[in-house]
C-alpha cells in the first residue's frame, strides 16, 4: 500500500523533456540508468526527458521526479519506459516511442530553444506520439505559443496568464481516462492558469481547476490548470501546469493521475481502478538529485 507524504511535485506522459546545465555535470542517484534501450521490443516505450539544473531541494527536481515517474510506469505490464537528460543523445531513444512526456523550465529557458528541438517534437506529434508537458513547459518561448496550442492544446501568454503558489484539495474529477482511480489529494503547488487555448477548446477536456486565494478576477473557466488534449491529427495530450514539488508524488492520487496520463498518452489502456502506484513514503526523497559540485561552492 501506498503512504502518504506532503506538498507538491513532478509532471509527466511518454516524454520528459527538461533544460538547461549540461547533463555531464550532473551527479545521479545511485542506480540510474539514462537512455537504455527497452528489452522488450514490443512494449509501449515512454521517453522521460528530464532537465538536469539544480534548483532548490524539493523543489523542481525534474530528474528525481522522472525517475520516480519511469518507476511508477514500469509496473503497468508491456510499457518501457527510457529516461533522458535534457534532450536524448542517442537517434534510436525516440525511434518507436508512443508517448513523450516533458519535465523541464519554461520561458527564456525553455529546452525547446536549443537546435532543432522543437522540430524533433513536431515530427513526433505529427507521427501521433503521445506528448505530456509538465508544470513549466506550457510557457512556451515567444514566436512559439500557436505552435504549443497545437501541441498541448493550451500555453500561457504573457501580459495575460497567472502564475503562483497556494494549496488546494482536489476533490472530484471527470469521467476520463486519466481520472481512472484517482483519488483526493492536497498540494502545495505552484500553478500556472489564465491561459490560452485553442479556438472554443476544441478537443480539450479539463481535468483539474484552482484559482489562488488572492486572484479576485480570475473567472472559473479561466482556472484550468491541468486537461487532456486529442489533437487533430489523432495525437493525445496532457499538460498539469503545477508539479512544483517532488514531496507531491507521496499522494497516490497525485502520482496516479500522471501515471494514467503517461498511458493514456501513449494509447495504453488505463485499467478501471487506474494504473498501479505503488510507492513507499521513504522511497520518495531516494529519488531527489544531489547537489551538483559547482551549486555546492
Amino acid at each position: 500500500m501506498l503512504r502518504l507524504l506532503s506538498s507538491s511535485l513532478l509532471s509527466a506522459s511518454v516524454l520528459l523533456v527538461c533544460v538547461s546545465a549540461p547533463a555531464a555535470d550532473v551527479v545521479l542517484p545511485a542506480g540510474l540508468k539514462v537512455e537504455e534501450a527497452p528489452k522488450d521490443s514490443h512494449a509501449a516505450k515512454i521517453v522521460l526527458i528530464a532537465g538536469s539544473n539544480y534548483f532548490k531541494p524539493g523543489e523542481h527536481e525534474y530528474v528525481a521526479g522522472c525517475a520516480a515517474l519511469a518507476d511508477l510506469l514500469k509496473q503497468t505490464p508491456g510499457v518501457a519506459p527510457v529516461l533522458a537528460l535534457d534532450w536524448p543523445t542517442k537517434p534510436e531513444t525516440f525511434e518507436g516511442a508512443k508517448g513523450v512526456v516533458m519535465f523541464f523550465d519554461g520561458g527564456k529557458k525553455h529546452g525547446f530553444l536549443q537546435g532543432d528541438r522543437f522540430a524533433q517534437i513536431q515530427k513526433l506529434a505529427d507521427q501521433k506520439v503521445g506528448l505530456v508537458g509538465l508544470h513549466q513547459l506550457v510557457d512556451f518561448p515567444e514566436g512559439l505559443g500557436d505552435k504549443g496550442k497545437s501541441l498541448l492544446g493550451a500555453t500561457f501568454k504573457g501580459g495575460t496568464s497567472k502564475r503562483a503558489h497556494w494549496v488546494h484539495e482536489f476533490t472530484a474529477f471527470p469521467e476520463h481516462p486519466i481520472s481512472r482511480g484517482v483519488t483526493p489529494f492536497s498540494i502545495d503547488d505552484g500553478f500556472l492558469w489564465k491561459l490560452d487555448f485553442v479556438p472554443e477548446r476544441k478537443g480539450v477536456t479539463p481535468l483539474m481547476s484552482t484559482i489562488g486565494p488572492k486572484d479576485k478576477t480570475t473567472k472559473p473557466e479561466e482556472s484550468v490548470v491541468a486537461w487532456a488534449y486529442e489533437r487533430e491529427n489523432g495525437g493525445r495530450s496532457f499538460t498539469f501546469t503545477g508539479a512544483h514539488l517532488h514531496a507531491s508524488l507521496g499522494q497516490e492520487g497525485y502520482r496516479r493521475l500522471l501515471t494514467n496520463a503517461a498511458l493514456w498518452t501513449a494509447g495504453v489502456e488505463v485499467p478501471k481502478s487506474g494504473a498501479p502506484v505503488n510507492l513507499e513514503a521513504r522511497q520518495l526523497d531516494g529519488y531527489l538529485m544531489p547537489k551538483p559540485v559547482a551549486a555546492a561552492k
